[in-house]
């Protein structure tokens, strides 16, 4: 078929078969503005028709002024392998605070962060997991009476209950209790505890215990952690209350004693940004025979060594928050029986995957000793400890440091006074989030 197409027809195959290759191209491009033509048309229509449906948020909006409101702690346990930490980002929505208070406000307990009077205990980085993060919040009740004391579960709503149904398995809250209105889960806090956990490998957990006792007490730990200046963070002294390394699976295990699990136990009032991680990071290289226990009293004599040699922090992924410690039993949380099953179950189908690819590694990796004449010595180090490995160990007191605090602080002060000076000439921006 030569010449133009009737726009109009309907052609069956053998006639499109029929065309030239000019007009069967006409006729596709036609085809194609009319199927945009017509796209849009219903795009118009069906946006048209929402406008006049309200919304169902606009439909049921929840009026909070109609309900009390009650100061409340919430105790929260989360596996933060696979978040972003802990506190809100600009960046990303995979973090833990993101997700609880999406569920917060989801569940009309909250109408926004801002009026919630919200604290939280800890700030865990990308990774760190917590067994006993404590949040403080003012939240929506079913009493008739603002910031009640009431501590009958019955008469109140099962805040831990709502909140699970909407939160990931991995994010769980497990009890609650009342407090004043002016108590702050993070300012009241006694003292936390974290545990480290690490694989026995060839470590010597003797040498590891003597140097794990130097920190015992106050110090000065800035060579111990990384150095927040930027933040505002100029004391670096803090206080230990307790530090132990135990093995929590046995030494009577049915593998060998190597792959024992060990823990590393560290209560004290306050921590810097990552304190802990520094701190088995120095443990491990003592562990594994390269430095002496006594360079851990040689990182906390700031006067010989006020400047942080340069080394790699441990693996976030071991690190746990594990407690809390606020002026009152811990008895007197309120927990829900079936709320507990619940978590309960969700931890077991965590546990029940976990183990089995535990099991299934070790299995394997005495399979591959067999086909070696020469079994190697497991170090955990390896592993554990970040960044490359050097093939000549250079001891920790001669590498390069890191600036000194003071050229630090000198630094934050003078780019403070250009930020002073800059700000005279512009109006000063509002800074919404997180302060803490």
């Amino acid at each position: 078929m030569s010449g133009k197409v009737d726009k109009k027809a309907t052609f069956s195959r053998d006639e499109l078969l029929s065309f030239s290759k000019e007009d069967l191209a006409d006729h596709i491009m036609r085809l194609q503005a009319s199927n945009t033509q017509l796209r849009n048309l219903i795009k118009k229509q069906t946006e048209e028709g929402s406008k006049n449906i309200p919304s169902t948020s606009q439909q049921r909006k929840f009026d909070f002024k109609k309900h009390c409101k009650r100061h409340i702690l919430l105790r929260i346990l989360y596996m933060g392998w696979d978040y972003q930490g802990y506190a809100t980002q600009e960046d990303t929505n995979n973090t833990i605070e993101h997700h609880l208070f999406a569920a917060l406000k989801k569940s009309c307990l909250v109408e926004d962060r801002q009026t919630s009077n919200y604290h939280r205990c800890g700030r865990t980085d990308k990774g760190v997991s917590s067994f006993g993060q404590v949040i403080s919040i003012d939240v929506r009740s079913k009493l008739k009476e603002d910031y009640s004391m009431d501590t009958d579960p019955a008469k109140e709503l099962p805040y831990c209950k709502i909140l699970n149904r909407l939160l990931p398995n991995e994010i769980r809250a497990v009890a609650w209790r009342p407090a004043p209105s002016d108590f702050s889960a993070r300012f009241d806090c006694q003292q936390r505890t974290y545990k480290y956990y690490f694989p026995r490998g060839s470590l010597n957990l003797d040498a590891m215990r003597k140097a794990a006792q130097y920190v015992l007490g106050t110090h000065d730990f800035r060579n111990l952690c990384k150095m927040d200046v930027g933040n505002g963070v100029v004391n670096y002294v803090r206080e230990i209350r307790s530090i132990n390394i135990e093995n929590c699976t046995g030494s009577q295990g049915q593998y060998n004693s190597r792959y024992d699990m060990m823990v590393l136990t560290l209560i004290g009032t306050a921590f810097l940004w990552h304190q802990v991680r520094c701190l088995v990071a120095i443990l491990l290289l003592v562990g594994q025979g390269y430095e002496e226990p006594e360079v851990m009293v040689q990182l906390l004599d700031i006067e010989t060594n006020p400047r942080k040699p340069q080394y790699s922090m441990a693996s976030e992924v071991p690190l746990n928050l594990f407690h809390c410690q606020y002026p009152f039993d811990d008895s007197l949380w309120l927990v829900d029986e079936e709320t507990i099953s619940e978590v309960q179950s969700s931890l077991q189908r965590i546990w029940t995957f976990s183990s089995v690819k535990t099991v299934m590694l070790t299995d394997v990796l005495q399979q591959i000793s067999k086909l070696k004449a020469k079994d190697s010595n497991f170090d955990a180090s390896e592993a554990l400890l970040q960044g490359v490995k050097s093939k000549i160990y250079k001891p920790l007191l001669e590498r390069q440091t890191c600036e000194s605090l003071e050229s630090r602080l000198q630094h934050y002060a003078k780019k403070r006074r250009l930020d002073d000076c800059k700000s005279e000439s512009k109006p000063t921006a509002k800074i919404e989030g997180d302060m803490d």
